[in-house]
Order: structure tokens, then C-alpha cells, then sequence
């Protein structure tokens, strides 16, 4: 029989609330363990009756939005301070079971003056959230790309209403200082990268950098919550206040992977059309001249054997002059093919220097090694058959690299090698010793 609404007492109430939530658990917040004091429909068997509050956090709602699996632990280490929360709090989970969704809606009340929490929990059936979900369906479709957000007060060092969108559309209403924060999150930037964060990030850096509406950013390699590194651009901006003193900031996550990656891979495309020798496909003679000194650095920094050779095409000039250029295009284009193919196991690198001269640098190769290579070349040269032109040959100079040498002392060597080559009779190798 239906009861006039004066007629409902606070026992009414608390009846009510005995009868139709799901779930009320007692939780001290600083010994982090909880009791439940009911729990019925989804939450019968979903967790123990006493135990950890962290653990039962995780459970709740330290998972991803749209799956219950969970997050990487290394983003575990937030879940102490999210369940620390400033007052009153009421937000939706995600609750899956078995696979299917469950919509929860959370509430939790402090007790005042102690550590105790009580949080209510109860089901939400289809239709009282179903056109809440599709307008955030339609936000996260315009926002997906901001992973986290928050909003910091530098002078009082404390962070508010915390957004991580992969575990839920709700803010977080929890007590965590930014420079706390700021040590934490350092942990997920990638170590070549954690040097300017901690200093982006760091307060004095922001107080004397930012003006009023004043926004920044910068791209880095980040773990997102499955433990996996991705491109992120962090943003800082200012918030506009009447007073100058006045440090607050809002902070941003942007996921920008997809694009980056893709803007790298044209960059890669870019460089390698830059440094490539049009005709014959290996590096051209700007490229082999930086590769020359790289190597001289190399062999002086890290005592690596590194050795060098320049190979030319006897008698060039009359392929050209009887068979015309396309056909020392071609012949240029197979000789160099040649090359590559005796270096595969990625420790050499080849070069057109010019017309038909072309320089090799080898690393892990000694001088011994490097006469041995050098010859086996020539030899397959001078069997191959190139195409309209038939049998050519090619002389060869090598030599070592030492510690204290320089780019040009090293060219110098071979090219002196190869003339004495040339001097010799042509299709032969000679060195030069470090």
C-alpha cells in the first residue's frame, strides 16, 4: 500500500538500503584492509569477505575501461594514493565478471574524525545508465587520444581530478602530492628520456617558464597501462588567474603513436633517398664520407678492428666510350649489386664515391681478414658476365684504421693503395698498413 512520503522514517531508510544494495564494506584507508559488512547479488563470490584494500581497489576498478584486464604493475604503484580520497565521492565502475559488463555505481562516506571509509556499491541496470553511455561514447570518440589528465597546484604541491580515460570516464577525487607524482610517473618514461622530463616537469622550471594561458609540450616515449612504450606529447598549460603568484596548471597525456610512427617512417623514406646513390642504390658520396669518419671514430672509441677499401672499374672509359653511357649506367649498376651481395652479415657498409670508384668500410674486419674479402671480390668480378659489355675487371687498395687516425689520413692510404694497384697491371689488390 503506498505510504505518504511524511510518513518515512530514517529506520525506513536504513531498511531500504539493507534491502536493495548490492554491497557495504567498512574500509581502513592507512592500515589498507577492509571487512565487508554486506554483500549480495554480483559481489556474492566476487571478493573475500576481509582483506586488503588494495587488492580490492585493483578488483574494483584498476583495470582497463573496457576490459577487465588488468593493468601493467608498474602503474600499480598509484593504487595506495587513488584509494585515498578528500571527502565524499560517488563515480561509476566497470565491473566484469565472466566476461559481461557490470555498471556499478560506487559511493563512498568518510567517517569523520577517523581513517574509516564506508563504501557502498550497487548494479546498475541497463536502462539508468544506457543514455549516459552513449554521450560518453560520443566524448571518448572526440577525446580518445588524451590517455590521462589532471590539474596541479604547484604552490601547494597537491594534484585534483585525476582522469585516466583507459580506466574510466570518471575524474578521481584522491589525495596524491605532484612531487610524489612527479617520481612515480618518471618510472614509465623511457630511460633515455627521463632526463627532460624531471626537468619539464619540475616546478621551479614551470614557475619560471610559463606565463598566465601559457601552454608547452614536448614528445616522448612513455608505458602505457599495458606495459608497453608508446609516443606521448605531455602538456603543461598555465591556468589564467588575477594573481601572478598563482601556480596552476593543467597537465595532459596525449597519445600521438600512431602518427609519429608514421611520420618517422616518411622521415626514414626521406633520409635513405638523401643518402642513396640514385643509379647503383648504395650510399652516395656525402653519406660514405660521413660513414668514413664514423668509422675512424669508432675504431678510436671502442678498439673495434675497422678497415676500409676503395674498388674501381679497370678501363671504365671504354665502356662508355664503345657501348655508350646507359650501358655503364648498367654496368655501374651491376658492379655494385656485386659489392653488396659479398657483404650480408651487416658489418660493412657501401658507398659510391664517384664515377666508378666505390668505397667499403668494414667493422670487426682486421687487415688480414679485410685482403682475403678483397680478393674473393675481385675474383667475382672478373667472373661475372655484364650485361652487353661481357668480362670486366677492378683494382683494388685496402687499409686498417688506427686509433689515431683521421678520416682524410685513412682515405689517403687506400687511394694510394689502389694507384699502386693500377701501377701494378690493374685487376690486383694492394695495402697500405695502418
Amino acid at each position: 500500500m503506498d505510504r505518504d512520503i511524511k510518513e518515512y522514517t530514517i529506520d525506513d531508510v536504513a531498511g531500504f538500503f539493507k534491502d536493495n544494495v548490492d554491497a557495504i564494506v567498512a574500509v581502513d584507508v592507512e592500515k589498507s584492509i577492509y571487512h565487508v559488512i554486506q554483500k549480495k547479488g554480483i559481489f556474492s563470490n566476487f571478493f573475500d569477505d576481509d582483506g586488503d584494500y588494495n587488492e580490492l581497489i585493483k578488483k574494483l576498478w584498476f583495470h582497463f575501461n573496457d576490459s577487465g584486464e588488468q593493468i601493467t604493475e608498474d602503474y600499480q604503484v598509484f593504487i595506495p594514493s587513488l584509494g585515498k580520497c578528500q571527502g565524499k565521492m560517488s563515480r561509476r565502475l566497470k565491473v566484469f565478471r565472466h566476461g559481461i559488463l557490470h555498471v556499478v555505481q560506487m559511493t563512498i562516506y568518510p567517517v569523520e574524525d577517523s581513517d574509516v571509509n564506508i563504501i557502498i556499491l550497487d548494479e546498475l541496470h541497463d536502462s539508468e545508465y544506457e543514455d549516459e553511455l552513449k554521450t560518453n561514447n560520443k566524448v571518448n570518440t572526440i577525446q580518445n587520444t588524451y590517455l590521462f589528465s589532471m590539474y596541479v597546484d604547484l604552490v601547494k604541491d597537491v594534484t585534483s581530478s585525476i582522469s585516466i580515460t583507459e580506466i574510466s570516464e570518471d575524474t578521481v577525487n584522491t589525495q596524491i602530492k605532484y612531487s610524489d607524482w612527479r617520481m612515480m610517473i618518471v618510472n614509465m618514461i623511457c630511460p633515455d628520456d627521463q632526463k627532460m622530463f624531471l626537468e619539464k616537469t619540475d616546478p621551479e622550471y614551470l614557475m619560471a617558464n610559463f606565463k598566465p594561458g601559457h601552454t608547452a609540450s614536448f614528445d616522448c616515449l612513455m608505458q602505457n597501462l599495458e606495459g608497453k612504450y608508446i609516443w606521448v606529447k605531455l602538456i603543461f598549460s598555465r591556468a589564467e588567474t588575477n594573481f601572478e603568484d598563482d601556480f596552476r596548471f593543467v597537465f595532459m597525456v596525449q597519445d600521438i603513436h600512431e602518427n609519429t610512427v608514421e611520420l618517422m617512417s616518411t622521415l626514414k623514406k626521406y633520409e635513405e633517398m638523401a643518402s642513396l646513390d640514385p643509379l647503383t642504390g648504395v650510399l652516395n658520396h656525402g653519406r660514405i664520407e660521413t660513414e668514413l669518419g664514423n668509422a675512424v671514430e669508432t675504431a678510436r672509441k671502442s678498439k673495434r678492428a675497422v678497415s676500409a677499401m676503395i674498388i674501381d672499374i679497370d678501363f671504365f672509359k671504354q665502356v662508355n666510350d664503345n657501348y655508350g653511357h646507359s650501358v655503364g649506367d648498367m654496368t655501374l649498376k651491376q658492379f655494385a649489386g656485386i659489392i653488396r651481395g659479398n657483404f650480408t652479415d651487416g658489418r660493412a657498409v657501401v658507398g659510391r664515391w664517384g664515377g666508378e670508384e666505390f668505397v667499403t668500410i668494414c667493422y670487426d674486419m682486421d687487415i688480414r681478414k679485410l685482403k682475403e674479402v678483397a680478393e674473393e671480390l675481385r675474383e667475382k668480378v672478373a667472373a661475372e658476365t655484364f650485361k652487353a659489355v661481357g668480362h670486366i675487371t677492378c683494382s683494388i687498395g685496402i687499409t686498417g684504421i688506427k686509433l689515431e687516425d683521421e678520416a682524410d689520413f685513412v682515405f689517403e692510404r687506400m687511394d694510394k693503395a689502389l694507384y699502386e694497384a693500377k701501377s701494378d697491371g690493374r685487376n690486383c689488390t694492394r695495402c697500405i698498413e695502418a
